[in-house]
C-alpha cells in the first residue's frame, strides 16, 4: 500500500499578510484551534492592524463586527501553504506556525480559494463584494 503525502511550502508572515490583504474576498474561513470564523455571502472580511501593530481579521455584517481574530505577529515563525484538492473546489490551507523553533505548531489558519501568488498578478479577476 502506498501513501501520497503532499508537502506544503513555507513563506514568511509579512509577505503573506500583505498578499492576503489583496485577497480578502478569497477567504473561506479563518481561526485557531479554539475557534473558526466562516465566510458567508452576507458577510465580508476586513484585514487591518490594530494600534499596537497586531494584524486583525475581522468578519463584518453590514457595519456590525461579528467576530475578530487578533494575530500576535511576533509569535509567527512562518506560514505553511498546503493545497487541499479533495473537495469539489480546490482550497488552500495557510497555517501560521509559532512556538519553539525545534517543534513549531499551528497557531492560526486561513483557508482560501486559491494558492499564494506572491508578487505575481492575481489568478482571478477583481470582484465587487461590498
Amino acid at each position: 500500500m502506498s501513501v501520497n503525502i503532499e508537502v506544503g511550502r513555507a513563506i514568511q508572515f509579512e509577505p503573506f499578510w500583505a498578499w492576503l490583504k489583496q485577497h480578502m474576498n478569497c477567504i473561506l474561513r479563518a481561526g485557531t484551534s479554539e475557534a473558526i470564523l466562516y465566510d458567508h455571502e452576507s458577510l465580508h472580511w476586513q484585514l487591518e492592524e490594530d494600534p499596537d501593530g497586531n494584524p486583525n481579521a475581522i468578519l463584518v455584517l453590514g457595519k456590525v463586527v461579528i467576530a475578530e481574530l487578533i494575530i500576535e505577529a511576533n509569535e509567527i515563525l512562518f506560514v505553511q501553504i498546503t493545497p487541499d484538492k479533495s473537495g469539489e473546489e480546490p482550497q488552500y490551507l495557510f497555517e501560521l506556525f509559532g512556538g519553539p523553533r525545534e517543534e513549531p505548531y499551528p497557531l492560526y489558519h486561513f483557508v482560501l480559494t486559491h494558492g499564494f501568488e506572491g508578487e505575481e498578478a492575481s489568478a482571478h479577476p477583481p470582484a465587487l463584494k461590498h
